[in-house]
This record gives structure tokens, sequence and C-alpha cells, in this order.
């Protein structure tokens, strides 16, 4: 491994480290909703069925578990332990945090299911426009942002049906690859959902987690460029 390489892993794991320490962070949440927080403490608001903090936790538990399930797929078709090791951390750390977006709908007395009216990243309008993806260093152009809500590809980055069929399809290097292509634009599309979280979330605590989200993924993609690389192959977009 080249010492870029070296390099990158070692931020990809301090990044991990930083969203897995915050999923510690989420019992503070469970007792300021519960009424458990120390009486100095002001308490966040409960968010409204349509507030960007709802949408969000919607949003990225639905995101994260396409994550999970890529993982899963290719960790069964592939022998490389560096992409078995990846997958396993993206499953392991993408499904808790899953939970605890889901744990806070059930806090916050909502449903797991955008209000009627409201379909995916109804909470993000411009979004769609890719205001927000602008000045991303590099990360404009979401890729699966023109593939959204077709054949399966409902937010940001995620794969379509057809594309998880391939992976599924694919053995050896080929499935490395082409889960490494899809992972990117899959980390690209989260972070850029992550980033909107930050900046419109309301809960102190999600915003922290949605930061964790960003540096985390943000490493990875250095990790899986080096590693695609290493394959003679590239990102997609």
């Amino acid at each position: 491994m080249s010492a870029s390489a070296r390099t990158r892993r070692a931020r990809w794991v301090g990044g991990s480290a930083v969203a897995l320490a915050l999923l510690f962070a989420g019992a503070a949440t469970v007792a300021s909703a519960r009424g458990d927080a120390a009486p100095e403490q002001p308490r966040t608001p409960v968010p409204t069925a349509a507030s960007a903090d709802a949408g969000f936790a919607r949003d990225m538990a639905v995101h994260h578990q396409q994550a999970v399930e890529m993982s899963f797929i290719v960790r069964d078709v592939t022998r490389d332990e560096e992409v078995r090791r990846l997958a396993y951390d993206i499953a392991n750390t993408q499904a808790n945090q899953r939970g605890m977006l889901l744990g806070w709908l059930d806090l916050w007395g909502l449903p797991k299911t955008a209000p009627d009216g409201q379909g995916p990243m109804a909470w993000m309008p411009d979004a769609h426009a890719g205001h927000d993806m602008a000045g991303m260093e590099g990360m404009e152009g979401m890729a699966g942002m023109e593939g959204m809500d077709h054949d399966g590809a409902l937010m940001p980055g995620m794969a379509t049906r057809a594309e998880l069929a391939a992976l599924r399809e694919a053995r050896g290097e080929k499935a490395e690859i082409l889960f490494l292509q899809l992972m990117t634009d899959h980390h690209k599309g989260g972070v850029a959902m992550a980033r909107g979280c930050a900046q419109r979330c309301a809960v102190p605590v999600e915003k922290r987690l949605a930061e964790g989200m960003v540096a985390a993924q943000r490493s990875e993609l250095d990790l899986m460029a080096d590693m695609l690389e290493a394959r003679g192959a590239a990102p997609r977009h």
C-alpha cells in the first residue's frame, strides 16, 4: 500500500471513529425525549413530520439500508479481504446509524414514511436543482440525481434495481470494482444529504451525527478511490 493510501486509510479510520462515537450521543436525545434531561439543560422542540430533522431521518434510513444491502452482496461474491473489510465496516456503521434515525422518529412520535404529498428529499427542496451540490470540492453533478425516482434510485447516489442486479451477478474483481463505483456514487449522495441536514436540522445531536457522516464518508471516498486505482479502474463520475 502506498504512503498516500496509508494516509487516506488513517483518515478513513479516524472519520469512522468519529461517526461511531456519535452513536453513543443518541443517549442524550433519548433522555431529553423522555424528560430525563437535567433541569438546567434546555429541551429541543420535537420536530414536525414535515421538518428537515424528520425528513433527513426518514430518507437517510432508506439510503443507509441500500448501502448495507450492497455491502452484504459484495461480501458474498468476492474473497478479497480488503473489500470485505470495507463492506463490513460500512454495513456495521450504517446499520447502527439507521437504527438511531428510526429510533428518533419513534421517540418523536413521527411516522417512518413521508406525509401525504411529500416524496423523498422534500425536506431539501433545492437538491433537485442541484443547488446544494454546488461547490462541494469536486462532488457537484451528483451521480444518481438525474435518476431519482427511476428504476429504484429514489435519492441522490442510490443504485438502480438494474445496478443491484448486476452487482449480484458479478464475481471477483469485476464485483469489487462495481461495488466500489456504486458505493462511491452512494457516498457522494449521502454526503450531500448529510450536509443538507447539518445546514437545516434543528436537533443538535442529529446535526452532529450528520456532520460525522460527512467526515466518515469523505474519508471512505478517498479510500475507495485508492482501491479502484489499484484495480485499474476509476469512479464512474
